[in-house]
């Protein structure tokens, strides 16, 4: 898997401007938290091919970079968690997901869906 690491608020305009064309996602991983370290293990070794799993992965450390998840929460409607993903489409956030809920299979289902 290939992130683009969200290191300023600005790139959340990028977000919404390229979910107008394609599904993006975005991971909030805490790099002190063992469950936030296991949800991104899975998704990196699951990770299949862009043919099988379309869309942009953003990749926010929330440790470093706090302020940009409280802007993902104000900006998207979605309460913060951590771990946490994000599908963003039309500049909406259409799923976002926890913890142990985090896997492979939920979110390329919400990237494939219309």
């Amino acid at each position: 898997m290939e992130w683009i690491e969200l290191t300023h608020p600005q790139q959340l305009q990028e977000v919404i401007e390229v979910s107008q064309t394609e599904p993006v996602f975005i991971f909030k991983h805490s790099t002190t938290c063992s469950i936030s370290r296991m949800a991104l293990d899975r998704l990196d070794r699951q990770w299949k091919p862009l043919a099988e799993a379309p869309g942009k992965g953003y990749f926010l450390d929330l440790l470093a970079h706090r302020p940009i998840s409280n802007q993902i929460a104000d900006l998207f409607g979605v309460r913060h968690e951590s771990p946490q993903v994000l599908v963003i489409k039309n500049g909406k956030a259409v799923y976002h997901e926890s913890h142990y809920g985090i896997s492979y299979p939920s979110l390329r289902a919400a990237l494939v869906k219309n």
